[in-house]
């Protein structure tokens, strides 16, 4: 078979790749594109730990082929925040000591960001419903769903 060349934009940057009509988008961005936060820790969509948006929409990127995101928008955990200026998520995380190992923390980070970008102001409730799907084998999950609480407040400015 012969590779599929694929024009998308990765966390606002346009690049291009050639893949494999079978490859996923997330061999794409660890193998191609060398975005390694993302991980596969199932491969078959059940833990988060590969989560991305791809305009604007949560999905698994082990469950997505790359050949189709064409035209499209991804944003991996990347492309959120910097070193030397992290997004409130990250910050809170950290500041809530909310990671261990860090397989899980990229797609908590990545899904996170897409519930409060949809609810700016979500219940502890709607906080642990919307991270059902990723799992996380050494926090628990309560000094998790703390931080994503404390980043919300942080990103409505109430939080210093």
């Amino acid at each position: 078979m012969s590779k599929i060349h694929v024009s998308t934009q990765v966390n606002g940057d346009q690049v291009e790749f050639l893949c494999e009509p079978e490859e996923t988008l997330l061999d794409v961005l660890r193998d191609h594109l060398n975005l390694t936060g993302a991980k596969e820790g199932c491969g078959t969509g059940d833990c988060g730990a590969c989560s991305v948006t791809i305009d604007g929409r949560l999905v698994a990127a082990c469950l997505v082929l790359g050949a189709e995101v064409e035209g499209s928008a991804v944003e991996t955990v990347e492309g959120i925040g910097a070193p030397d200026a992290l997004h409130p998520l990250q910050r809170q995380i950290l500041q809530h000591a909310a990671l261990q190992c860090g397989i899980c923390t990229p797609g908590i980070i990545v899904a996170a960001k897409a519930l409060l970008a949809q609810n700016p102001d979500p219940s502890e409730q709607e906080v642990r419903y919307w991270l059902a799907g990723n799992l996380c084998r050494c926090t628990g999950y309560d000094k998790i769903i703390r931080a994503v609480l404390a980043a919300a407040g942080e990103m409505r400015g109430e939080n210093p």
